[in-house]
């Protein structure tokens, strides 16, 4: 028995020192992060853009087409920016290229000139000059994945700040923005939480693969731990109550603070452990070939109804889209409404945002592995962030196409876009993590009481640790 004790120890000092950098590097860049996303956070004048109602212009879609001999491209939007009213059209090519839509003139360097703009719209800076502007169609370490949309503009601007601010022209939105600090902070996190020098190394794959290593090797060392001083407590208890009747100094305090706070803060570690081995599972899971994307190219000639005849009195956007051999006028207006018309007899869609969802879903699921569903799907307009569709989706109004199997595939139809799939170990994962690793539980309380609690669990594993490791050397 007092073998066995022995190889406990000896085990838990193994997989401890194996687990400290590791868990020095996470929770340190965890005690970041409420600085990076909240306390420090840069802010901007303007996170969404508020376009004006969008007047009838002189010329028609058609007519813009017809005079610049276009006759295929992909879809066009109405936009209004210096006091101009601008048909986008998103040529086969993927190129967006802007006409007037009062003469039909090609604007140089329209979608440059439109991304600087949304971007002093963003910023409200209109006097900075502009540093360099950059077409970005992948993510990197300044533009993580969590941004979701691509391709954006990098607007970089001349100024003290360092500010950056990714657009997204085509629907008039932001991705996301960055200052020098921020950027320093996202390169810090990048390195020391998700460790993704892994994957220049070796690959997604690799990474996960590492990071599960290491967190089975802290498992371990808190399961050996626990292990010890359940076996060693009633030797620990005598040697304690030995010192204090001899009254000798507490030579082996630091041994003493490092058993009793890693007691405490033991359900704390097993959450961090349980959610982020979970994440990393699940990661694992959906590591797979880029999803096909949905694509569709509009024949100018198809075009027989006028833009300019639609019965809509307000609009935010205008585009098009094809469905079961016909093609539609897309309207969104000012309430996340969306409307469809037939472009060859102006004849409206009934519920067609909810059919059109329906046939993406059906088109993005088709790509997927089967699965045999019983029953019907329902389809809801989703026009609010919540627990399971979170903010960092970004696309906002998107149909939520339900399935009985629990699937639920959220579709932004005026972009034809599968913003996400949630299934049910998604979901599970999703929350788990949200709760246990990043303290959703304590929102009630606000999120700054959150971060402090959720800082404090942190510093509470690095303190252990850092003990352990006191112990270690003081024993050598």
């Amino acid at each position: 028995m007092a073998t066995a004790k022995q190889n406990f120890y000896k085990w838990h000092r193994i997989l401890g020192l194996i687990a400290l950098i590791p868990v020095m590097m996470w929770t340190l860049s965890g005690l970041s992060h409420p600085f990076m996303s909240n306390w420090f956070r840069p802010t901007i004048a303007r996170e969404t853009y508020k376009p004006q109602q969008i007047v009838k212009p002189a010329l028609s879609i058609r007519q813009v087409l017809d005079k610049n001999a276009i006759s295929q491209f992909i879809n066009f939007g109405l936009i209004t920016f210096n006091n101009q009213a601008y048909y986008q059209v998103l040529g086969k090519d993927s190129i967006t290229n802007y006409y007037s839509a009062s003469s039909g003139d090609l604007l140089k360097d329209g979608d440059k000139q439109y991304a600087i703009y949304l971007a002093r719209y963003f910023t409200q800076d209109n006097t900075s000059k502009v540093k360099s502007i950059t077409m970005q169609k992948n993510f990197d370490a300044r533009y993580q994945p969590i941004n979701h949309l691509l391709p954006v503009w990098k607007v970089a601007f001349d100024r003290p700040d360092g500010m950056d601010v990714y657009v997204e022209t085509l629907q008039s939105r932001m991705g996301t923005f960055n200052n020098n600090s921020r950027k320093v902070m996202l390169t810090i996190f990048e390195q020391l939480h998700t460790w993704e020098f892994l994957s220049d190394i070796g690959g997604e794959q690799f990474r996960i693969v590492v990071l599960l290593v290491i967190i089975s090797v802290m498992l371990l060392s808190l399961l050996t731990g626990l292990t010890v001083y359940g076996l060693f407590w009633k030797k620990f208890k005598t040697a304690t109550e030995n010192r204090r009747r001899d009254d000798r100094t507490d030579t082996r305090f630091i041994h003493r603070y490092h058993r009793q706070l890693g007691l405490i803060v033991s359900f704390v570690m097993l959450t961090f452990i349980i959610s982020g081995a979970f994440h990393l599972v699940v990661k694992m899971h959906n590591i797979k070939p880029q999803a096909k994307a949905y694509n569709q190219v509009i024949n100018t000639k198809d075009l027989a109804v006028s833009n300019l005849q639609l019965p809509v009195d307000s609009m935010k956007t205008i585009g098009l889209i094809k469905y079961a051999d016909s093609c539609y006028y897309q309207l969104s207006d000012f309430k996340k409404n969306v409307y469809y018309y037939n472009t060859s007899t102006g004849n409206q869609l009934a519920d067609g945002d909810a059919i059109y969802a329906n046939y993406l879903s059906d088109f993005y699921r088709a790509g997927e592995p089967p699965v045999k569903v019983k029953g019907k799907s329902t389809i809801t307009q989703i026009r609010q962030f919540d627990n399971e569709y979170g903010f960092i989706n970004k696309r906002l109004p998107v149909q939520k196409v339900a399935y009985p199997n629990g699937e639920n595939w959220y579709i932004e139809t005026t972009t034809s876009q599968l913003a996400t799939k949630v299934a049910g170990i998604d979901r599970a994962e999703g929350l788990s993590f949200i709760f246990l690793h990043k303290y959703f539980g304590m929102s009630w309380a606000g999120k700054n009481i959150r971060d402090i609690v959720s800082m404090l669990a942190a510093l509470g594993v690095f303190v252990v640790s850092a003990f352990g490791f006191s112990a270690f050397l003081k024993n050598k």
